[in-house]
């Protein structure tokens, strides 16, 4: 795979680069993804019925197109191991009939080679080159709208390598880091003082002794690609600057030698964001995501700053309502709720019975208005008592829903930051002391419960609740 796929980029930039300096260039350059094919003649041969992927569904042809082997050469291997440790036999490998495009071909921005051309020139592009094409981008495996009696070979993968592609590069403009430097252990959070305070974390746990000396972390990354060692595992010096401007979503990375490490985003406000972020990070195939932020409490018996740990959600952020309706139900996963639990015990000092003192469980509605407080009293009361909604945000119900839907392990743990029910509106000034006081508790937990989830194995993660009926080999 990365033979063919070494071979098909480094001849697109190289003729590309021609191109560009060339008046007279006459010659149409294609070159095409690797493919993996596999022909399954036989059922999976003991099948753990605990796996939730590594086998084909039934008999058949089956097969993907894959890119960027460097990035995901384990995850790949891991994979084809399973599927021939399952079916036995062999899996082919070759050159597909899908062009790469020449936008990403590249592994940084083609425009650094586009800017002297005139705009003949960069329209000439699509006449000499593959260029991006929608048919392969989009979310049919996914979102279970692919035809699969139109094609003999069904899917390997979720994902086309044109999909997984276009998301890399959107990466690195939504956060402003390499994608190489996401963990698949993934914090989303929607407001900056959680970052403030990964950053202050992130710089101790790199620096001399201190906690950097029994640190498994051993680079924290920045946007820019602002790469700080840990001085008690390198001598390297600090890499990059960080940006002049600040990313939409900008993305922090506490990286381990094994990749194991734990990525903190700051999606900002909205479901827009959310799903968008999320969109891409699904292509990284992350063993979990989770959203650390702040919410309105909607009960009395709640105090700013108490916990709020969902296990159901009210989808009314509308974003995602064409690729998943909203009656299809969004389940808890266990694994992750039960590590939540955990980590607030431990962070807290509370368990059990005390600990409803300080975190409460129950539905989370996640609407698109962030003015929500002045729609009618009365309509509002009736939806959450129907509801039973205990918490309101603006992201929480779109990230699991798409966790769901990418077959993302996901959890929830909000922190109530005000209760316009109740007559404390989030104003200048009103949470000043909450915020100094709860928003390091809280990111704790968050990643404690990523490194419990760590330690108890991915595998143990990906649950069966999320796969379909017929679902792709490939994680």
């Amino acid at each position: 795979m990365r033979e063919i796929y070494d071979l098909a980029t480094n001849t697109i930039t190289s003729r590309f680069i021609e191109y560009g300096g060339s008046p007279d260039f006459k010659t149409q350059i294609r070159e095409c993804y690797p493919y993996v094919l596999k022909r399954v003649d036989r059922e999976a041969e003991r099948l753990d019925s605990r796996t939730s992927f590594g086998f084909c569904h039934e008999l058949g042809l089956f097969g993907s197109t894959f890119t960027r082997p460097d990035l995901f050469a384990d995850y790949y291997r891991r994979q084809i191991e399973l599927l021939l440790s399952h079916h036995g036999g062999t899996v082919e490998v070759g050159v597909s009939e899908i062009g790469v495009p020449a936008h990403f071909a590249f592994r940084g921005d083609i425009a650094e080679h586009t800017r002297t051309m005139s705009p003949e020139k960069v329209y000439g592009i699509r006449h000499f080159f593959d260029v991006p094409d929608l048919a392969f981008i989009d979310d049919s495996i996914v979102d279970g709208t692919h035809h699969y009696m139109d094609n003999p070979i069904q899917p390997l993968s979720l994902f086309s390598a044109p999909r997984v592609d276009y998301s890399l590069h959107r990466l690195k403009h939504y956060s402003g880091t390499e994608p190489s430097h996401f963990q698949p252990f993934v914090l989303f959070t929607n407001y900056g003082f959680y970052i403030d305070e990964f950053i202050r974390l992130g710089h101790e746990l790199m620096s001399k002794n201190g906690k950097g000396k029994d640190s498994r972390y051993t680079a924290f990354v920045e946007p820019g690609n602002r790469i700080t060692w840990n001085a008690n595992h390198s001598d390297r010096p600090v890499e990059g600057e960080l940006p002049p401007r600040m990313p939409q979503m900008p993305a922090y990375h506490l990286k381990t030698a094994d990749n194991m490490g734990i990525t903190l985003v700051n999606i900002g406000v909205g479901p827009s964001n959310a799903k968008t972020i999320t969109d891409h990070i699904a292509v990284l195939r992350p063993h979990c995501w989770l959203m650390v932020g702040h919410c309105a409490g909607l009960r009395n018996t709640q105090r700013l700053g108490d916990y709020v740990l969902a296990h159901a959600y009210l989808r009314e952020d509308n974003v995602l309502d064409n690729h998943l309706p909203t009656h299809v139900p969004i389940p808890a996963i266990a694994e992750v709720q039960t590590a939540l639990e955990e980590a607030v015990d431990k962070v807290t000092g509370l368990a059990d019975f005390e600990r409803k003192r300080l975190l409460r469980t129950g539905t989370v509605a996640t609407v698109d208005d962030r003015n929500w407080e002045t729609n009618d009293y009365r309509v509002l009361m009736e939806k959450f008592t129907h509801s039973r909604a205990i918490a309101l945000d603006m992201e929480s119900a779109t990230i699991a829903a798409n966790g769901y839907r990418y077959r993302v392990p996901y959890g929830t743990l909000l922190c109530v930051s005000d209760k316009p029910l109740h007559g404390e509106l989030k104003l200048p000034g009103m949470a000043d002391h909450f915020y100094r006081e709860r928003v390091n508790q809280h990111l704790q937990i968050g990643i404690m419960t990523m490194e419990l989830l760590r330690e108890r194995g991915p595998s143990r993660l990906h649950s069966r609740k999320l796969r379909t009926f017929a679902e792709p080999a490939f994680r």
